[in-house]
């Protein structure tokens, strides 16, 4: 993993940028390979301890510490609401005005949620949606989860009628492509691009950025001169 970005280090925290595809903590699956800290923990030679963590498919920003204290401090403003996360999507449909999804989650089957129903009690979740670009048939949106359900994006993005492009739990399964037959998205199209922290005990307040991957900026390419991914234009 000699490829593995670093995005910050420094008062005791490392950052870096998440491929797609890879666990941030050991799994049981078999064929997982190895994690994110695991591969940080061998690089590095010592133990670096977990502050959040992304879904596989999701690419993008996760930070670590490397020392007790910083993880004690970085996680409780996790936990308190404090971190400011932003993430890209790609969604179908054209969502054109920004937007605050308030929608109770609650459990569903085979590890997923579903928004709850009425006089269900579910969580309490809010996401913040706003429109990036449109193209014909999708849009590119940045999605800001102001509570940290699980799924919480995917599920809310799907309850307003623009599920991402790809997802295997919650939408469309199969791959997408371009008429020719090539690939251009296999996983959820979903990117931790932005992290931002207050200042903390013996940490600095900042914010840490990573540029969309290699399959959502190509993705992104062809959508601005493709017709609909509906079935006009991709497969």
């Amino acid at each position: 993993m000699s490829e593995l970005r670093v995005l910050f280090e420094g008062e005791g925290l490392l950052a870096v940028d998440k491929p797609a595809g890879m666990l941030v903590i050991p799994g049981r699956a078999e064929g997982a390979g190895p994690s994110l800290r695991e591969v940080l923990e061998e690089r590095l030679g010592r133990k670096v301890y977990v502050v959040h963590r992304l879904d596989r498919d999701t690419s993008g920003v996760v930070v670590f510490a490397l020392e007790p204290e910083r993880h004690r401090a970085l996680s409780m403003a996790f936990e308190s609401g404090k971190v400011r996360k932003r993430y890209l999507a790609l969604v179908e449909g054209r969502l054109e005005t920004p937007r605050m999804v308030e929608a109770a989650l609650v459990p569903a089957r085979k590890g997923r949620m579903r928004v709850a129903r009425p006089g269900e009690e579910g969580k309490p979740s809010r996401t913040r949606v706003r429109p990036v670009e449109l193209f014909e048939g999708a849009s590119l949106v940045e999605a800001e989860p102001l509570t940290g359900r699980t799924h919480q994006i995917r599920v809310h993005l799907l309850s307003e009628g623009h599920p991402l492009l790809v997802d295997h739990q919650y939408g469309r399964k199969e791959p997408l492509k371009a008429p020719g037959g090539e690939v251009l998205l296999a996983r959820t199209p979903l990117h931790a691009a932005r992290l931002e922290w207050p200042a903390l005990p013996g940490i600095e307040a900042r914010a840490v950025e990573s540029p969309l991957p290699e399959d959502l900026a190509k993705t992104v390419d062809y959508l601005r001169q493709a017709p609909s991914p509906s079935g006009r234009g991709l497969g």
